[in-house]
């Protein structure tokens, strides 16, 4: 097996003694690739428009409307492109310390993030990234040791006192094999339900924020819609408070709509064990993670329980998007109290959760996030929240076209999770020799 973290044990020694085979030739790490660090930005350099700055919050959620951007130019070793491999190497240790491929636009690279060159004499790029990944819970250890006010790092330093041990190409070759078919798989749901999202959006976007049908009927045109449900909306506006909306739907607050933390585990909840969802483990749409706790254990915030159909959205730092939509949960996952628990109660779950994650709705949630350190918002921001509530007929409507969206991004979302936990399970075993390559490959040709 790999090393396990051990955080009490008084000889860190181990941090940078990694288990690999006895035959794979020894190396250590910094003498595999070049680690160029990103740039110290400041305020100055950033513009409205220009290249994206990529920093660990865009490397983990990607570009958001928290993203900022320079129209400058500077030194090419700070640029980044898709495919890239970058290594957070400061931060929460357990959630930031990480290697990733960049999968964004191209931007300029901000520091406390290594731009890994690989030097491929030794090993491929993808056995090193696969390294990487291995030396996970080693380089969790080692930013621990060092961790003040929650933030760890991981030196240049530290990569050169670890030492690794690569084998031979064809291992290297069927090793990167096994596991990037499973990543392959992962990569393709990724992108197909951000497809799905898209789609999901554009027609929100055009049914409620844009009201297209509505426009087009007022105007005398097709609204492009069957006509089963152009018949549906209404062909006029009449003002509000929220201004022109269509004629016949209402301004309501979500309290009359939805409840908002409605269930905890205070009261005869069954289960001895949980499956723990923590803040730092969401992020616009994707559960990372789980924890699992015995309840007597788990962290005092770990209370409240969600069903299919809540939208979690966390009370801290909103403007992180840190939400997620839930669907077939465990019947012992509990979230924390960070979190808002969202439970459509006279209206779709899919029309709450498309409304909740719109650009607008994040910025209310931002401007009345109150405190220095971590602005947060409070269980009553959601309750008084105005939304906007058509006829029922198109409520339908809209949940007919996109639950089944929502339902094939909760299945894609399960699966990734069953093929990271297969990798994750693997990849440890593979590079420390516990199991050889061809003992497992056609297994992980099935899984996918």
């Amino acid at each position: 097996m790999g090393v396990r973290l051990k955080s009490s044990d008084a000889d860190t020694s181990w941090l940078y003694r990694p288990v690999f085979p006895e035959s794979w030739e020894s190396h250590v790490l910094y003498s595999l690739a070049t680690w160029i660090n990103g740039m110290a930005f400041k305020n100055i350099n950033f513009t409205p428009t220009g290249r994206p700055v990529i920093k660990i919050a865009e490397i983990k959620g990607g570009i958001t409307a928290q993203t900022q951007f320079t129209d400058s130019e500077y030194d090419k070793r700070y640029f980044i492109t898709r495919g890239d491999m970058l290594f957070s190497w400061s931060g929460q240790p357990e959630t930031s310390i990480d290697v990733f491929y960049w999968d964004g636009p191209d931007g300029w690279l901000n520091q406390h993030v290594f731009k890994v060159l690989p030097d491929d004499d030794a090993c491929t790029p993808t056995f090193l990234y696969y390294t990487l990944k291995y030396l996970k819970p080693n380089f969790i250890g080692i930013a621990r040791n060092k961790q003040t006010t929650g933030l760890g790092h991981v030196t240049k330093a530290d990569m050169q006192a670890i030492q690794v041990r690569i084998p031979g190409r064809p291992t290297q070759n069927r090793i990167t094999h096994i596991l990037g078919k499973l990543d392959a798989r992962i990569d393709v749901n990724r992108r197909m339900n951000r497809t799905l999202e898209r789609m999901a959006a554009a027609l929100f976007k055009s049914w409620f924020i844009d009201f297209d049908p509505v426009r087009a009927k007022a105007d005398g045109r097709e609204t492009g819609l069957p006509a089963e449900i152009a018949n549906i909306f209404p062909d006029s506006f009449e003002d509000s408070e929220l201004g022109a909306i269509p004629a016949g739907w209402t301004v309501t607050p979500m309290k009359d709509l939805a409840d908002v933390n409605a269930r905890s585990t205070k009261k005869d909840y069954p289960h001895a064990r949980i499956r723990y969802v923590d803040i730092s483990s969401v992020s616009q749409g994707s559960l990372d993670q789980t924890t699992t706790y015995d309840l007597a254990d788990a962290p005092s915030r770990a209370k409240r329980l969600v069903q299919t159909g809540d939208t979690i959205w966390s009370c801290v730092r909103p403007n992180r998007n840190a939400y997620l939509y839930i669907d077939r949960p465990a019947d012992n996952l509990v979230v924390s109290t960070g979190f808002a628990v969202l439970s459509p109660r006279t209206i779709p779950a899919s029309y709450l959760h498309q409304w909740v994650t719109t650009q607008a709705f994040v910025d209310y949630l931002t401007a009345y996030a109150t405190g220095a350190a971590y602005p947060a918002v409070k269980a009553d921001t959601f309750e008084t929240a105005k939304m906007i509530l058509p006829g029922k007929g198109i409520l339908k409507a809209f949940h007919d076209l996109v639950g089944p969206l929502r339902a094939r991004i909760a299945h894609n979302q399960r699966q990734n999770r069953r093929l990271a936990g297969l990798r994750d399970t693997l990849l440890p075993k593979l590079l420390s020799g516990e199991i050889e390559a061809p003992d497992v490959e056609q297994a992980a040709g099935r899984a996918v």
